[in-house]
């Protein structure tokens, strides 16, 4: 399928592209990456051509897009994004090439990439096809199930409290699919990769955050049960649209649906009473219906009225849903402290946070080396405020929430930490 452009060549509305480029085996950035860009269906005909920095990253890209009005019309029946073809190169890893790439106007797509190195002088190429948007092809409806599992009749589940996983098993296919592929997916990447997947991020941030909260819900829930580990398979949730949520291999995401992510990834939804995170199940609200559940398009209908995401979950989930907060965070070495850090600040939790900077910096030598003296200073703000830029949070130069652990998640990466723990 071949992504529409836009024929008005006087005022083409646009979107932005950021490519990041990063080795499948150590997590550090590939500098010198080249990536060649062209419409998909057309793929000898290179519109831009680019190379990553010492950060693995490109520069941002405007590339045209349909008018955003598609994407914000539930009655328009136009593709409201159109497809790009990436073809990425690197000395001594195997080629990757992407077709599908999708590009909304006035957003930013963000395609994360990481390269295989390469275990001999002839290189292959790994090849991706990303397939519809769910809001706009046509996917299973989702098989209604109950939103609270029962979990003292086996005494198999044994987690008593709510844990964010920093992985997640994927089955890429439904769940009796033997042939499908399992894939290792960070929580927080696998969580931005659905919602860009399920909903458009030219939406009202209220609304954003609303679907996100379903989305984390429904997916902690499948954690906590051990649903599809006590039916026997060996996966934590699959990407079939009948079962669970729609998940796409080496999709792009986008950057008003990373810093969301960002920002809430602890949380889950809550009814009194039920220690488990609700099975918050929804469908789109156009092409299928489903009372009691959320729908896209209404959710999105009530953020253009200025509802907040608990008054936009209620509004479908009743008056007795709750926003949780998970009680532990897998895979970081240190918990956020409660409290920004800026400058001014000092201690051990400073310390800890300029230790984890200079290691990042190793990979990553844009940012500057520090001195770790517990002390935040203007030095200390910079060194952030560069990571925020590299990583696409907000510049401010304060490690908030958002920022301290995306510093550990960075850090357990390049150090490996997680390997040896």
């Amino acid at each position: 399928m071949n992504g529409p452009i836009p024929t008005n060549s006087d005022t083409p509305s646009k979107g932005k592209l950021q490519i990041n480029v990063t080795s499948e085996i150590n997590h550090f950035p590939v500098s010198g990456a080249n990536i060649r860009i062209s419409y998909t269906g057309i793929p000898d005909s290179t519109i831009e051509e680019v190379t990553t920095d010492s950060s693995g990253q490109s520069e941002t890209l405007e590339l045209d897009a349909p008018p955003v009005e598609y994407s914000l019309d539930v009655t328009s029946e136009e593709q409201p994004y159109s497809e790009y073809t990436l073809l990425i190169t690197a000395p001594g890893f195997e080629t990757i090439s992407i077709a599908g790439t999708e590009i909304l106007a006035d957003v930013t797509a963000i395609q994360n990439i990481q390269m295989r190195p390469s275990d001999s002088s002839e290189t292959g190429e790994e090849r991706f096809v990303i397939p519809a948007h769910t809001l706009y092809g046509i996917y299973p409806e989702k098989i209604p199930e109950a939103e609270i599992k029962p979990v003292n009749e086996t005494g198999e589940i044994v987690l008593s409290r709510v844990v964010v996983p920093e992985y997640i098993v994927v089955h890429d296919g439904s769940p009796r699919d033997s042939t499908a592929q399992n894939y290792y997916v960070k929580y927080k990447d696998y969580i931005k990769n659905v919602a860009s997947s399920e909903i458009y991020a030219t939406w009202p941030a209220n609304t954003i955050r609303a679907n996100v909260l379903a989305i984390m819900s429904f997916t902690l829930n499948r954690v906590y049960t051990e649903w599809y580990r006590n039916q026997g398979f060996d996966f934590t949730i699959t990407s079939s649209t009948a079962f669970d949520h729609k998940w796409i291999p080496e999709r792009n995401i986008y950057d008003t649906i990373s810093v969301i992510v960002d920002e809430l990834f602890a949380s889950y939804l809550s009814r009194p009473n039920v220690r488990q995170p609700i099975l918050t199940q929804y469908c789109d609200g156009r092409r299928v219906q489903c009372p009691n559940w959320m729908t896209q398009w209404g959710s999105k209908s009530l953020g253009d009225q200025g509802y907040s995401p608990i008054e936009i979950l209620r509004y479908y989930y009743g008056a007795d849903m709750y926003i949780n907060t998970a009680e532990a965070i897998s895979g970081i070495p240190s918990s956020w402290p409660g409290y920004n850090l800026e400058i001014g600040s000092s201690g051990n939790k400073v310390r800890q946070l300029q230790e984890q900077l200079n290691v990042i910096s190793d990979a990553y030598p844009a940012l500057p080396k520090l001195t770790a003296d517990g002390i935040y200073g203007p030095a200390t703000a910079e060194a952030v405020r560069k990571f925020q830029e590299v990583f696409g949070l907000p510049e401010t130069g304060i490690t908030d929430y958002s920022t301290w652990y995306k510093i550990s998640e960075i850090y357990v990466g390049v150090s490996r930490i997680a390997e040896l723990t």
